[in-house]
């Protein structure tokens, strides 16, 4: 009975132990799974880490590189704008000299006709040729200022104008019905394309 008991009591270790090591590497097990896990886990904590910060540092390439293509494209927009601007100026400068000149070269026949008048003033004892001689320069200066958009400024026996009419002097109006009208011209005046170049100098009626 002893030796029976011995034997049940030996097997009862055995299976004992076993079970404890079964379950010690049960625990092993699942320690290490836990352990595979967290490694896991970690890992992919890194690697999305790193996939922000990727995903940073490209948003901040790509500001950088629509910066630098404002940039670009303001300088270049400034220097075609500071061309232009020389452009048209230098075409302005141009077109003012070229008006000036087309102006003197419409005044060179008027000068041509006054140098022969002079001429035949010398020679000519008709006084009425001489006469008809400045009339017809004075008509042709008249048609060079009309195709110049220059045109005279009415001003006697109308009403006194500031904007168009300089008074020089008053004087007592003769009847009351020219009373702050221009009584005599002076000095002519003249617009230009409806702007005025030179106020007409009148005497006007108070």
């Amino acid at each position: 009975m002893t030796q029976e008991a011995n034997k049940a009591a030996e097997e009862q270790q055995k299976k004992a132990e076993e079970a404890a090591k079964e379950k010690a590497s049960e625990e092993t097990a699942e320690n290490e799974t836990e352990e595979t896990k967290e490694k896991e886990e970690e890992k992919t904590g890194e690697t999305e880490g790193k996939k922000a910060e990727e995903t940073e540092k490209s948003e901040e390439e790509k500001l950088r590189e629509q910066l630098a293509q404002m940039n670009d494209k303001y300088i270049r927009l400034a220097a075609e704008y500071d061309n232009y601007r020389r452009r048209t100026a230098k075409e302005k400068a141009e077109l003012m000299k070229s008006a000036g000149s087309d102006v003197l070269k419409g005044l060179l026949p008027v000068m041509d006709d006054f140098e022969r008048g002079l001429s035949h003033m010398t020679e000519e004892a008709d006084v009425k040729a001489v006469k008809e001689g400045v009339e017809l320069i004075h008509k042709k200066f008249s048609d060079f200022l009309g195709k110049n958009n220059v045109k005279e400024i009415p001003a006697k026996d109308l009403d006194f104008n500031a904007d168009l009419h300089e008074a020089v002097t008053t004087i007592p109006a003769p009847t009351p019905e020219l009373k702050g009208k221009v009584f005599d011209c002076i000095e002519k005046g003249y617009m230009m394309d409806e702007k005025v170049i030179r106020f007409a100098k009148v005497v006007v009626c108070q």
